[in-house]
């Protein structure tokens, strides 16, 4: 095998065209693809040695920062001692031990405060990745409510802009259309609901009059109990949400909404499956976000900032009585899911590393100061003309563009314009990702202040050089 000692960039770009197929594959933008070759901190580096500012930490999870060297000698200590062994049951191994121990201490914990009867999440499953978690929710769910007698609890309910990955079950669960056309049809039983979208929830739509008493944030929560109601709550298995969608465009919901819809799951007698893979360790605030409004869920879906994306390591944590069902069922009531890497021992080692680093830096702590001064310098585009709604929560951000203010009409998709904007910042040293017209800004915990106001200037810059004003 021949290989070129000093390869340019273009002669990666082609040899990457011959060979990769990315993940949403676009043949158009892998042409001009970015050849990263470092990082540090907030920072990526291409090949050419050109820096640029990552306002998304990735893909919101390299919450530590790039080239954080503890992370690669946890990797090869482990490595060094036991690289893989298997996670079946019958085997495991320390560091999948510590960090499933480190877990029931953060997750939920039970304390003052709670809800009567928490009794905290008893066990957790080791995935690779968020879809794959959120697959092995799902089947949960189903799993549980056939332990109960009821196998006819098979329904998912997801909402319009959530976004839980790619697998069959995750991609159907997904309330972004663009993830859907060509691999339909979906999963059958599943039901996608408005979303609890601030600046775009259309409260005359849904009132039930002129006089309806209630607030945006009960409103949004109770079109899932209508729609529990419609299809029967004795079809329905669980409701999929993330306490912030993300992707979707960081739409933070009504302080009011995670209260109530928690109580009409427990109403109805459906599980609540929180997706915290972006929100959970410390995106938010707290550990895992729906602690930001006293809620706990029967199954947690985590990912990403678990190891800062140094290696890849996802799970599922389950509310006690699940888990303790999972441990003693036996026979055909076996929980019969399983990954080759579950519980993979490298990667939780990196994980308790990277933890460990989160706490001892006070890094969540620095996140929401960083977040609140991100929030306060976005706030200055709030003046330009095209320019919705500035809107974030934690260390999560995002800057919603309109074609006409007064009426927030969106810009036709056609005029692209989210994605020239997006063009734009990399033009001047900034990568993140976008949603249509909504730019999300995400960046590590660590990302210095001087770099938060550049990437509020960088995205200035770029909406006025796009739209005009």
């Amino acid at each position: 095998m021949n290989v070129d000692a000093n390869p340019t960039t273009a002669s990666l770009r082609h040899r990457d065209q011959q060979t990769l197929i990315h993940s949403l594959h676009s043949h158009t933008l892998q042409e001009q693809a970015h050849v990263w070759a470092g990082g540090r901190g907030a920072v990526l580096i291409d090949h050419d040695g050109r820096e640029y500012l990552d306002a998304l930490a990735g893909l919101w999870n390299v919450i530590i920062g790039h080239g954080r060297s503890e992370l690669a000698e946890a990797a090869g200590r482990q490595m060094r001692e036991l690289a893989y062994a298997s996670g079946y049951t019958g085997s495991t191994t320390v560091p999948a031990i510590e960090l499933g121990e480190r877990l029931q201490r953060i997750c939920y914990p039970v304390g003052e405060g709670r809800s009567a009867g928490w009794r905290g999440m008893g066990g957790f499953y080791f995935a690779t990745g968020g879809g794959e978690a959120v697959d092995a929710a799902v089947k949960t769910a189903r799993w549980w409510w056939k332990l109960q007698g009821r196998p006819d609890k098979t329904w998912v309910i997801g909402r319009r802009y959530g976004y839980h990955g790619t697998g069959f079950v995750a991609m159907s669960a997904t309330g972004l259309p663009a993830y859907w056309p060509m691999f339909e049809p979906r999963l059958s039983g599943v039901e996608i609901v408005e979303s609890p979208y601030p600046y775009r929830f259309d409260r005359r739509r849904h009132a039930r009059g002129p006089d309806d008493p209630r607030s945006d944030g009960e409103m949004a929560a109770d079109l899932i109990e209508e729609a529990i109601e419609r299809i029967g709550a004795d079809r329905i298995a669980c409701v999929l949400a993330e306490p912030v969608q993300g992707a979707g465009g960081v739409i933070v919901p009504p302080d009011d909404y995670w209260p109530r819809l928690r109580a009409i799951c427990s109403r109805h007698d459906v599980l609540l499956v929180a997706d915290e893979i972006i929100t959970g360790f410390g995106r938010t605030g707290p550990w895992f976000g729906l602690e930001r409004w006293g809620v706990e869920p029967d199954l947690v879906c985590f990912a990403k900032g678990i190891t800062s994306g140094y290696l890849p390591l996802a799970g599922v944590g389950f509310r006690q009585e699940i888990a303790e069902a999972i441990r003693s069922a036996e026979g055909r009531a076996t929980w019969m899911h399983a990954a080759t890497y579950s519980g993979h021992p490298v990667a939780c080692a990196v994980a308790n590393a990277n933890l460990d680093i989160i706490e001892r830096e006070g890094l969540r702590e620095r996140a929401m100061e960083a977040g609140e001064h991100l929030r306060q310098q976005l706030a200055t585009l709030s003046s330009l003309s095209h320019v919705g709604e500035v809107r974030g929560i934690g260390l999560m951000a995002a800057v919603e563009l309109v074609a006409d203010k007064a009426s927030r009409e969106e810009f036709p998709a056609g005029e692209k314009v989210g994605p020239r904007v997006h063009a734009a910042t990399q033009a001047r040293g900034m990568f993140s990702r976008l949603r249509g017209d909504v730019y999300n800004l995400a960046p590590c915990y660590a990302v210095e202040t001087a770099q938060l106001d550049a990437m509020v200037e960088i995205l200035g810059e770029s909406i006025r050089e796009v739209t005009g004003a």
